[in-house]
């Protein structure tokens, strides 16, 4: 009987023939050699069908770890299927550091450059923006090696998988620094609406959380190097650790109070050795430039009581401009509002339409690993390179082996269409 295999949340099953799991390359290329359509699998930790395919999933976690520090100590080369939990311990070690990491450690690198997946932060980029370099498996076995004076490389970064397997990757890397995490609680809708910039810029990273079960921001989680002390802007410091879904455990969480800590033990919200559930949520989000960010929250606020009734919780986020051509930061500083919904596809799906629909007048763009029910032509007309991208990607696939009916949905190659929405299950 063919492996039954789901993504993260479970809410995908996989319609792949067989499911590989090379120990090097060359196996990998050999896998690659005798299929005629293959995915990759990073961390499973998207919530819709962009890695799925009805031929080959090919998962990379099997192969060799390479962390290799470049002798400037300003970048370092690593394997495609390393976790971003992994990479930091080995960082850490060497005193260096990456600029910024999502909320989770447990997921791929190469995954969340592959979707731009983000931490926090006004002058901070996603995650894909610390890529200097790209080493692609292209189907007829070569290797693209892509550096920063490639002309092709802002374009591939954010590929969705689309080009090929990505291999090894060269980071950016910074000297390690500490970081001191606060949460304050109960932030009036007041004080979000007269000082929503300032409240963004008072950390390093900034998190805002609310269930939009009132106006008010129930948590805001500052990460900084500096002591703070007393009230923000009418919200309280916590009185105990926090965990952004209330009721949830809190030791899963990294340590908070303003306890100086490494970067890689501030920066995500969730430690390591905690093994994240799965099949109990799914994930939606949408980035809006910055300056549209209070008209966004207000669009949302007129729709909470719907949000409220499928919501876990709700976390805005900034993210600083980039030129990657797929990114959702492409040319825009950005306001991320991200929802964690209840495990319930049905009941969620309608609410994501009219979230969709109130925040289209503000530029939205969803987050290629999310659940969105955006038309493909709406989401192609949101990039201004993304003919570009459509081109690099026949380009180095031109027998659309590492494409699937989702992504030929998103490129607009009709003849795979088969009425299929990108986000959508």
């Amino acid at each position: 009987m063919r492996e039954r295999l789901t993504n993260w949340a479970g809410n995908i099953t996989f319609g792949a023939r067989r499911l590989h799991r090379p120990e090097s390359v060359a196996e990998l290329r050999a896998v690659l050699a005798g299929a005629d359509r293959l995915r990759v699998l990073g961390s499973g930790h998207s919530f819709n069908r962009l890695a799925d395919t009805d031929g080959d999933l090919v998962s990379l976690a099997g192969l060799p770890r390479t962390v290799e520090i470049a002798p400037d100590r300003r970048s370092v080369r690593i394997d495609g299927g390393i976790r971003y939990g992994e990479l930091a311990a080995r960082l850490a070690a060497e005193s260096l550091a990456l600029h910024n990491m999502a909320s989770l450690p447990h997921i791929s690198v190469a995954g969340a450059v592959a979707t731009a997946t983000h931490g926090s932060g006004v002058r901070n980029g996603n995650l894909a923006t610390a890529v200097s370099g790209l080493e692609i498996l292209r189907a007829d076995g070569s290797t693209a090696v892509l550096d920063r004076d490639h002309p092709d490389l802002a374009g591939a970064v954010v590929g969705l998988g689309a080009l090929g397997v990505v291999t090894a990757l060269t980071l950016d890397v910074v000297p390690a620094f500490e970081l001191r995490q606060y949460v304050y609680e109960n932030l009036p809708a007041a004080a979000l609406d007269e000082h929503l910039d300032e409240i963004l810029s008072a950390g390093y990273s900034v998190s805002l959380f609310t269930r939009w079960t009132g106006t008010d921001i129930d948590q805001v989680w500052l990460k900084r190097d500096a002591p703070l002390t007393g009230d923000l802007f009418g919200a309280r410091p916590a009185d105990g650790p926090r965990h952004p879904v209330p009721g949830m455990p809190t030791e899963n969480c990294t340590g908070q109070g303003g306890v100086p800590g490494p970067w890689h033990e501030r920066l995500p919200h969730f430690r390591m050795e905690f093994t994240p559930s799965s099949g109990e949520e799914l994930q939606s989000e949408w980035h809006v430039p910055r300056t549209a960010g209070r008209a966004a929250i207000a669009a949302v606020t007129e729709l909470r009581e719907r949000v409220a009734a499928v919501l876990q919780v709700c976390e805005i986020r900034t993210i600083a401009a980039d030129h990657l051509w797929l990114s959702p930061n492409h040319e825009q500083d950005s306001l991320a509002l991200h929802f964690t919904w209840i495990a319930d596809t049905d009941a969620v799906l309608p609410v994501v339409a009219d979230l969709e629909k109130a925040l289209a007048p503000h530029g939205a763009r969803p987050h290629w690993g999310k659940i969105f029910t955006t038309a493909p032509s709406e989401v192609r007309g949101a990039y201004p390179r993304f003919g570009d991208f459509a081109a690099l990607t026949r380009r180095f696939d031109p027998q659309g082996v590492f494409r699937n009916p989702w992504l030929d949905a998103v490129l607009d190659c009709s003849a795979s269409l088969r009425g299929k929405t990108p986000g959508n299950r």
